[in-house]
């Protein structure tokens, strides 16, 4: 096959250029060179900016494009107008499309809308993200029909992965200690190594169909987490289990200063993201420990992400005193 990445150089991308290459496919990338330019040498590059030069793609057409980096979307509808004549076009969206986070949903759910937000860009604090997405889906759809592939995918995590969201957890248990996590353990949560999730997107180009896919796991509890952090990096960690009230009465950041920690019950359903439907079609999960040591090896921590060690000794160390 011939695929087109819009991207290819961040991330995700560079994770889709690799799976396709080991399967065999003849990859091109459209960017603008300044991200990791060095990165597959031997790979037609076309440059150009998704902001208005698209020149490069005037007159080609492939097997499939597979677009990781629509954000906006005049950006969409001006690539999917460009390359209107290939056969299909693999828009990679986000759960963060749907409308009503408090409970469980899947592919058919409503989703956001603007509102009051520009459509023109992305704004710093991401609350127009959601439905941002969803625009750029209809712009997909516009143009491709039955032949555009829209992916929601959960949290990204593993090989490379720049967030920190899931990076922190691998990271904070190797240094050991005691460590701040929240109850209770049976809880589930969801994320998707970016290896299963490209090796995923290439096989459904191969496969050539469109239509609508939630692409994250089936959920994992936070014991299940945790222990495996802690014994795949072979650490003396303590866990302290903490409920989600104390930690909320304490103003403790959900998401972001806490990663994957979800208290908030308007958001309780983000990690209950109905997958069968990409599951049916192929998508696998490897073994937990694979991405958890992929993390430690090939992932750093970030200041954005994670309590800092100060923050959570304050909170240990409040916890404490709450429960004697």
């Amino acid at each position: 096959m011939q695929i087109l990445v819009l991207g290819g150089t961040q991330f995700l991308g560079r994770h889709v250029v690799a799976a396709a290459l080991a399967r065999g496919h003849h990859v091109t990338l459209f960017n603008r060179g300044r991200t990791r330019p060095e990165l597959f040498p031997e790979l037609e590059k076309l440059r150009g900016n998704r902001d208005g030069d698209l020149a490069a793609l005037a007159g080609r057409s492939f097997d499939a494009v597979v677009d990781t980096s629509g954000y906006v979307p005049k950006a969409v509808r001006a690539s999917a107008q460009a390359l209107r004549d290939s056969a299909l076009y693999l828009f990679v969206s986000s759960v963060s499309v749907y409308a009503d986070f408090s409970s469980g949903r899947d592919e058919d759910s409503p989703t956001a809308e603007l509102g009051d937000h520009s459509a023109d860009e992305l704004r710093d604090d991401y609350a127009n993200y959601g439905a941002l997405k969803v625009l750029c889906e209809d712009e997909a759809r516009a143009v491709f029909g039955s032949r555009a592939l829209l992916i929601r995918p959960g949290l990204i995590a593993g090989t490379a992965d720049p967030t920190g969201r899931f990076t922190y957890w691998p990271h904070r248990i190797a240094r050991g200690g005691d460590v701040l996590v929240p109850a209770p353990p049976d809880q589930t949560v969801q994320f998707i190594d970016v290896r299963d999730l490209a090796g995923w997107l290439v096989r459904m180009c191969e496969r050539g169909e469109g239509g609508t896919y939630n692409a994250t796991n089936t959920g994992v509890p936070w014991a299940e987490l945790v222990e495996t952090c802690r014994s795949v990096a072979s650490s003396n960690a303590r866990f302290v289990w903490v409920p989600g009230a104390f930690l909320a009465e304490q103003g403790v950041g959900q998401w972001m200063e806490l990663p994957l920690w979800i208290h908030d019950r308007e958001e309780k359903g983000l990690h209950s993201t109905d997958v069968s439907r990409a599951v049916a079609a192929g998508l696998t999960f490897r073994p937990l420990e694979e991405t958890v040591a992929a993390t430690l090896e090939e992932a750093e921590t970030t200041d954005t992400a994670g309590l800092s060690p100060a923050r959570e000794a304050e909170l240990l160390a409040a916890w404490e005193r709450r429960a004697a």
